[in-house]
């Protein structure tokens, strides 16, 4: 049976046009790009809505490097991510995945909540995240080295993942890793604000939202709520929906189905924009 080798269009990759904003908080640039200037693979590690996604995208841009983002789940497997054989009116042919996509192309493969993947897939990065930089494809017999440009990029969040779903010490000490949290008050509601042209005072009630229900998630919540969050309130209320309601369907419902809990939660709600 004779294979044919096409040059497949993966659907989740892209060449960023321009570049999407963002505003550091410490020194994460300038890792980065030594981290890309050196060959290393990046771990992110910090709370759901934090920016890490957001930081990717804005790099990726800034480095004009086609950006591959994969999010994991139970059900990835490594084929997902190297690519399988397909059938056609022409025959076989091996299709790339993204992770191939990106090796061959020299771009930034990001596999977002990488602990939710099967344990096979994160078993194909380690010849890519150490010295070798290779990526072996046994179904092809290809072993592909990948160029200067290509950066492998991971991230996950500690705080919500289950032990045993961490990521286990011969991966983690594969990479140089980044620990992100949520903005202090000042910068998220600039954020907010530059996402979605919120006026100032709007903003400082949507972080002192945050920030208080952020003090409770320990409590009754399953994760705390992230920038991504506000920003989605801000929308709505930019689009002339009321703050509280706004605050409901986009902060609140998100975080609890229990009645109880997005009632206690409403109560800080109104206590922040009840006037």
């Amino acid at each position: 049976m004779t294979t044919i080798y096409r040059n497949t269009t993966v659907p989740n990759s892209r060449i960023p046009t321009t570049i999407p904003s963002y505003l550091p908080s410490g020194d994460e640039i300038r890792l980065f790009e030594l981290a890309y200037k050196n060959h290393l693979p990046l771990l992110l590690k910090g709370p759901t809505g934090c920016g890490k996604t957001r930081f990717v995208e804005h790099m990726a841009a800034r480095l004009h490097r086609p950006l591959y983002t994969i999010s994991c789940h139970d059900d990835l497997s490594a084929s997902d991510l190297m690519g399988r054989h397909l059938i056609d009116a022409n025959g076989t042919y091996w299709a790339d995945g993204p992770l191939t996509e990106a090796v061959r192309q020299g771009g930034i493969c990001y596999l977002d909540e990488v602990v939710e993947a099967r344990k096979d897939t994160t078993v194909v990065l380690h010849a890519l995240s150490d010295e070798r930089r290779i990526l072996p494809i046994d179904r092809t017999g290809e072993i592909l080295v990948a160029p200067p440009e290509f950066m492998l990029i991971v991230s996950y969040n500690p705080g919500y993942q289950h032990v045993l779903k961490g990521l286990k010490p011969s991966t983690r000490q594969r990479f140089i890793s980044l620990a992100f949290d949520f903005p202090d008050p000042l910068l998220e509601a600039q954020i907010i604000i530059g996402e979605t042209g919120i006026d100032q005072a709007s903003a400082q009630r949507l972080v002192t939202l945050a920030n208080a229900l952020r003090n409770t998630a320990e409590h009754d919540l399953e994760e705390a709520p992230g920038t991504r969050l506000m920003v989605g309130a801000a929308k709505l209320m930019m689009g002339g929906c009321d703050p509280q309601l706004a605050c409901r369907a986009a902060i609140i419902e998100c975080l609890s189905d229990e009645p109880e809990i997005t009632h206690a939660l409403m109560v800080v709600v109104r206590a922040i924009f009840g006037n």
